[in-house]
Formats: structure tokens, C-alpha cells, sequence
């Protein structure tokens, strides 16, 4: 029998339920995939604790890497027996198995494993949308990044360094600071000990950053309007640490700065698009320029303790589970 992710009602990782499902036959323009890895992300906390919202009862995951199984009628491009991975669908990726929009589904390439694929499905699809095309990046920038020992911040220390910029990043540990550097990042302020703007305002020779990119929010907010220079740019692209409110007043005080919040979805579609993604993300790891390996793997059924890991910031790294 497979198994699913389930939850029903929001709450803390207590209220995750590994479940026997039937999944189906794929119908019309659909696939059914099996899952080899499925990817687990900050995001899934925010649906798990009602911090976005889900129709209970729900799955959660939103990427997973495995084989088609079986494709429904009208599906062309995909047969049983490809390679492929997701970002994009509906909730449910904790899975062993399940039936997917095979417009999502992305063709793995020979040398890029399934093991790999996996942390790079949503995380390196995110460092692409935000280096490529948020704010893209023509190399020679100096960049601030939050969270740079993380499961997207290790992906985004490589490809800065492969496109010549040069990254300071945060990190809440010395032992964090020190594997983000070898990942890459030139820089590295560790939050628990050092001031951060003071210091990116030390590396820049007091000019401060064109731009940063901040998926924790709402403590390191302050923090980085002050990192940049005038007319610069934050990337608000998560909230792990609670909401983000500004006051745009503030903004024009600060530089004229710039603020966005991107969203995946609208940076992925339409397919064509999204392919091109992920070929620029393929062609860097079939070079060596990116490596991407998960830290820690966890059977599908402990789902809840990979959760409780990620929440109590003790993971570096790509977290995954193993159906």
C-alpha cells in the first residue's frame, strides 16, 4: 500500500499523519509518479502551523524527484520509465506516490541524480528566479544573503561565486559561517555575535549593498534596509522568523529603496519558461559548478521529526524524506 502525509488540523509537528492512500490511475494530461525523495522546505511549516492556508484535511510537500509510473491520455513528452521532479502543483508531495499535472513535471538529466535533484527541485529553482531574474545579477555585485548555511543558501553561495559575485552572507553559528564558506560565500556575519549592518557597511567600505535577500524577515528586517545603498533593492522572499511589515515612509527615509515579495508561481510559468530554469540550474551542477547533496534523510513516516529539526534550526543543508 502507499502512503501519504497527512494532516488535519494546523498545529505543531504533532498533528503530521502517515496514512495508507490509494492513488489511482493518472486521467487526462496527467502522470502518476513515484517518488524516490521528497524535498522538505520552511514553506511546509508555514501550511503545517496555518501560517498560509490549506483545505483541511491536506497534504503538504510541494517537490518531489521519482519515475512515471503511467500517464493519462493526451500526455505527450513524458512515458513510463522518465525521470522527472516537481515544484509546482498541489500540495502533497509527502508521499510515496501520487497522479500530477504532467505540464509540471520536469526531465531529469543523466548525471544529476535523484538524491540531488531533491534538494534542488524548489531550493535551486529559488536561488535561479531570485539571481536571474528578481534581481539579476551581471556578476561583479556585492550581495547580502540571509541564511547562507541553509538548504537554498548553500545552493545561492555557489552560484554567486560561479557568476563572479561576491556574497556576504548570515549565519547563526560559527560552524554555520564556516560551511557556508566553503560552499563559497566570501563573507560570513555570524547574527549571534556580530552587529549585521555595521559589518556590511565594514566590508563595503561604508557604501553598503545594492541588494538583499531575506527569506527570515521579520528579525533581520531593520537589519537589512540598513545594508543597502541608496535605491537599493530587498528581496523579501521569506517570513521564517514572522511577518514582514513596512512602513514605506521608512523606505524613502532609508534611500528610496526598493522592496519586492516574489513568488515562485509567477516566476516558473509558463512551462517553457520553467524548463529554461532548470536547464540554467542543470547546466551549473553537469559542470561541477554547483554540488548539492541532501545533509539528513528521514524515512517518509518521520516526517514530524524532519519537521521539528527544521523549526529548532539545527539542519544544514537540503533536508529530505525517503518514501
Amino acid at each position: 500500500m502507499d502512503h501519504a502525509i497527512r494532516f488535519y488540523k494546523t498545529g505543531g509537528a504533532d498533528v503530521l499523519r502517515h496514512e495508507g492512500i490509494d492513488v489511482g490511475e493518472p486521467g487526462p494530461g496527467q502522470a502518476r509518479v513515484r517518488h524516490s525523495y521528497v524535498a522538505v522546505n520552511f514553506i511546509d511549516i508555514y501550511f503545517r502551523t496555518g501560517r498560509y492556508p490549506a483545505a483541511l484535511p491536506s497534504g503538504l510537500g510541494s517537490d518531489a524527484v521519482g519515475v512515471v509510473e503511467a500517464v493519462g491520455p493526451g500526455v505527450t513528452g513524458l512515458k513510463p520509465g522518465d525521470r522527472v521532479g516537481y515544484l509546482l502543483g498541489p500540495q502533497g508531495a509527502y508521499a510515496s506516490a501520487r497522479v500530477m499535472p504532467a505540464e509540471v513535471l520536469i526531465p531529469l538529466p543523466d548525471g544529476v541524480s535523484d538524491s540531488t535533484a531533491a534538494t534542488l527541485m524548489m531550493k535551486g529553482l529559488t536561488v535561479q528566479y531570485l539571481f536571474r531574474q528578481v534581481y539579476p545579477l551581471q556578476g561583479g555585485e556585492t550581495i547580502l544573503y540571509h541564511a547562507a548555511a541553509g538548504g537554498v543558501g548553500l545552493i545561492a553561495c555557489q552560484w554567486a561565486r560561479a557568476l563572479g559575485v561576491t556574497m556576504i552572507g548570515t549565519a547563526s553559528t560559527d560552524e554555520k559561517a564556516e560551511i557556508a564558506r566553503a560552499h563559497g560565500c566570501e563573507h560570513v556575519i555570524v547574527t549571534s555575535r556580530e552587529d549585521i549592518a555595521a559589518r556590511v557597511r565594514e566590508i563595503t567600505d561604508g557604501l553598503g549593498v545594492p541588494v538583499v535577500y531575506d527569506s527570515v524577515g521579520h528579525d533581520t528586517l531593520m537589519a537589512s534596509l540598513a545594508s543597502l545603498q541608496p535605491r537599493g533593492t530587498l528581496v523579501s522572499n521569506g517570513t521564517s522568523s514572522g511577518p514582514v511589515n513596512i512602513d514605506t515612509t521608512l523606505l524613502a527615509m532609508k534611500g528610496s529603496l526598493w522592496v519586492t515579495r516574489p513568488a515562485m508561481v509567477h516566476y516558473a510559468t509558463p512551462r517553457a519558461h520553467m524548463l529554461e530554469m532548470a536547464r540554467e540550474l542543470f547546466d551549473h551542477v553537469l559542470a561541477g559548478r554547483i554540488r548539492s547533496e541532501p545533509s539528513r534523510v528521514y524515512p517518509l513516516a518521520d516526517a514530524a521529526e524532519a519537521h521539528r529539526a527544521l523549526e529548532s534550526r539545527r539542519t544544514t543543508g537540503a533536508t529530505v524524506l525517503m518514501p
